[in-house]
């Protein structure tokens, strides 16, 4: 400081004290590397090798871990044949944002009108409605609608 007074002098008024240990090993440390220039040098620069060395060899297993989570995720991704005529369900990403709490995020059923290249499908439900989607956002539709069990419990359970 240019008044001569430390930071912590000025905060706190009064001088700090480090705890032996620290304050003997600042010395040692001190006059070590004040009697040995050259020494200090060398292991100085030896430290910065053995840095770059370290993220280097960080850099290449965080490549290889890429590598290997990619070919896991490829690997467990269901292959899906979608063929014109098929019954599919189209994931809802928007309940992902807004969860209702008994609402389905798969609608449908839709059917699959058209095949595009790499995974795209045109899909339409009742005439009117047509998308055009990612294959990785459909699924098969299998059996009937939920509607129609409901119905006849209910008329099971009145009669």
């Amino acid at each position: 400081m240019p008044n001569g007074t430390s930071p912590y002098w000025l905060e706190y008024a009064k001088a700090s004290r480090l705890p032996f240990e620290v304050e003997h090993k600042a010395q040692w440390a001190i006059k070590k590397l004040n009697l040995d220039p050259v020494a200090s040098k060398a292991l100085r620069l030896a430290q910065l090798n053995e840095l770059d060395e370290f993220c280097h060899d960080s850099y290449e297993n965080a490549t290889i871990y890429k590598e290997k989570t990619k070919k896991w995720h490829d690997y467990n991704i269901a292959n899906q044949n979608f063929q014109v005529g098929h019954k599919v369900l189209l994931f809802n990403s928007c309940l992902k944002l807004f969860p209702g709490k008994l609402k389905s995020r798969w609608p449908g059923p839709f059917i699959v009108t058209k095949l595009f290249p790499y995974g795209a499908f045109e899909i339409e439900q009742g005439n009117s409605l047509v998308f055009k989607v990612n294959g990785q956002h459909l699924k098969h539709y299998y059996g009937g609608g939920i509607e129609k069990n409901l119905n006849i419990r209910l008329v099971d359970s009145q009669s």
